[in-house]
């Protein structure tokens, strides 16, 4: 599922191949929505890190209950209140609301949106990236 609410495939462009710089190639999808549209959670899974950084800003990973598959999320405005580690969500849950924080201060709203596959429990975030574009198949709704 698409994870920001009320977005169709047709408003999406395939960011993964995009430079980012010289030296950095994107290696996920950057999905446009005004300022504070909820996030959703893209799949069933657990939280597992709820954080800020210098480049993703305000973040959160989650596992998919197989332990497969790792969805970051970044540049939040802020968290919803489901959002802390150890939290089960479903599909369709709201987790956060788009924003420009990190890196994207200044520029359009929107969420980065990467998926990984799972190595283990002290690297979940350092998995290799998959493009997640050919697997949406539903618009970002609510439960």
């Amino acid at each position: 599922m698409i994870p920001v609410l009320g977005v169709t495939l047709d408003r999406l462009s395939d960011t993964f191949y995009d430079r980012r710089g010289e030296e950095r190639i994107h290696r996920a999808i950057d999905i446009l929505a005004p300022k504070g549209t909820p996030v959703l959670a893209a799949d069933n899974g657990t939280i597992v890190r709820v954080s800020s950084n210098a480049l993703g800003g305000l973040t959160i990973y989650a596992i998919d209950p197989l332990r497969r598959l790792v969805y970051y999320y970044a540049h939040l405005d802020r968290y919803d209140v489901i959002a802390y580690k150890g939290k089960v969500v479903a599909k369709g849950d709201v987790i956060g609301y788009v924003g420009t924080t990190g890196n994207a201060r200044g520029g359009p709203p929107h969420l980065h949106f990467q998926v990984m596959r799972y190595r283990d429990e002290r690297r979940y975030w350092d998995g290799e990236p998959i493009d997640p574009f050919p697997y949406f198949a539903t618009t970002g709704q609510d439960r």
